[in-house]
């Protein structure tokens, strides 16, 4: 599956899991500390005695400065009533328990204490801000209240001050995101063109990144640079290859005509053998190059028809050779070139023939395409080696040596021009025991 994913989104999924393994694990440690501490931090047993010693010694008058004294961010000191104000539960915060006492109480004299818990709800329930109210009685016979709220600084949105700094950080992250997608769409499109480089015609060039980071840039110049190199190669490679098959059928003329002097008849016809093949390995290799090259013709071709001509023109000359079709009630067809899917029939027949003693086809049809299967009842092909016939110039030692007249090119353009009709070879063994060759065509889709 994850081979089928983009670099892009591969960098995004990364981006996205490590931002939320870290906004979660922020959050696990935050809810840990909220349920084992309460979130707030009451005034020690030693603090509490002293305020309420001092509050006794001091008069009416003064009192309220030693209130303001006492107070801070987290605790705000008051005189309230006698009247003990009933708190609901928390809600919020299950691990929330009452405040131990006993310390206070071994400290402050008899002085009577009591502690409530409630929470002030805010923009999210989990980040309820908790609260702890303190009443001890003094001597004086009022109620000293210590209300003490949540040690969190929270911002003007109830968050806590973190938490913008974490958002402020994601939302960095998200932007540089964002600009590694647009710096990355270059490749893919790179990769899109190297994919669809198609030599048979004008080149397509990329558009100039000018955008993009200089080894962006520099990698589309190259790659426009290659494709035109390889253009004019592949040029002039076929330019060469005509002229070279034309001066060499010219030779071959010269020769046919000369063969018909030598007064030995089993040495003229050898001759002409050896001629008809060094033809017949021109054109095959002229025919290769034109798929390659992307110049083979299209035309509507019914496969039926050419194979049954290419089986009679061999029993004719009493090969061991037989065909047997698929039922349908159309002719298949097949959009492509007329010589070249001849010139795969006929390869595959004479190979079966010469190399397997015989050549058993059928066809048939497979959801959308056309399969031609051609058995022999030779020794077959190992399978470790069946990679290495469809290559060029490749033989079996055994059976396709020179000695035998194979050039070892019969599968490899078959190949060739079968993945040129955008098709696929597959090498098998038969139920004779001998070779199997299936050739799989997409057949012709009217509309």
């Amino acid at each position: 599956m994850m081979s089928r994913v983009t670099f892009r989104r591969r960098i995004g999924l990364l981006v996205v899991l490590w931002l939320g393994m870290a906004w979660l694990t922020a959050v696990a440690l935050f809810d840990t500390y909220w349920a084992y501490n309460g979130g707030v931090a009451p005034p020690s047993p030693g603090q509490i005695a002293a305020l309420a010693d001092l509050l006794e010694r001091t008069s009416a008058s003064e009192r309220p400065l030693v209130l303001q004294a006492a107070s801070s961010a987290t605790v705000a000191a008051r005189f309230g009533s006698n009247e003990e104000t009933e708190r609901a539960p928390p809600r919020f915060f299950p691990g929330l328990t009452e405040l131990d006492l006993k310390p206070y109480l071994a400290v402050l004299d008899n002085r009577p204490i009591s502690a409530h818990h409630w929470t002030t709800r805010k923009w999210f329930a989990v980040l309820s801000e908790p609260n702890l109210e303190i009443r001890v009685g003094l001597r004086t016979g009022d109620v000293l209240v210590l209300d003490v709220r949540s040690a969190l600084l929270l911002g003007p949105l109830g968050l806590p001050i973190g938490v913008g700094s974490g958002i402020f950080g994601t939302v960095i992250a998200i932007i540089a995101l964002v600009a590694l997608q647009r710096e990355a769409k270059p490749l893919a499109r790179l990769a899109k063109a190297v994919d669809g480089v198609d030599l048979s015609v004008t080149p397509v060039m990329l558009p100039e990144a000018k955008r993009s980071a200089p080894e962006i840039r520099a990698l589309t110049d190259a790659f426009n640079r290659l494709q035109r190199r390889l253009a004019e190669l592949l040029r002039a490679r076929m330019a060469m290859l005509g002229g070279i098959s034309h001066d060499v059928r010219t030779f071959a003329t010269r020769l046919r005509l000369r063969i018909d002097k030598i007064s030995d008849s089993a040495e003229r016809d050898r001759a002409a053998a050896d001629i008809s093949d060094m033809i017949h390995l021109l054109d095959n290799a002229l025919l290769a190059s034109r798929a390659g090259a992307g110049e083979l013709a299209e035309e509507l071709v019914e496969l039926d028809e050419l194979i049954r001509a290419e089986v009679a023109d061999r029993q004719s000359g009493a090969a061991r050779i037989d065909y047997q079709a698929g039922h349908w009630r159309q002719a298949p067809t097949v959009l492509g070139d007329r010589l070249a899917l001849k010139r795969v029939i006929a390869n595959l027949a004479d190979n079966a023939i010469k190399y397997g003693a015989a050549a058993h086809l059928k066809s048939r049809i497979d959801g959308s395409s056309i399969l031609i299967i051609v058995d022999d009842e030779g020794p077959g092909i190992p399978p470790d080696k069946r990679a290495a016939m469809l290559e060029p110039f490749s033989r079996l030692e055994t059976s396709r040596s020179r000695g035998t007249g194979g050039a070892g090119l019969g599968l490899a353009i078959v190949r060739s021009l079968t993945e040129a009709h955008g098709g696929t070879v597959m090498i098998g063994d038969a139920p004779t025991k001998g070779a199997r060759v299936t050739i799989r065509l997409p057949l012709f889709q009217p509309g």
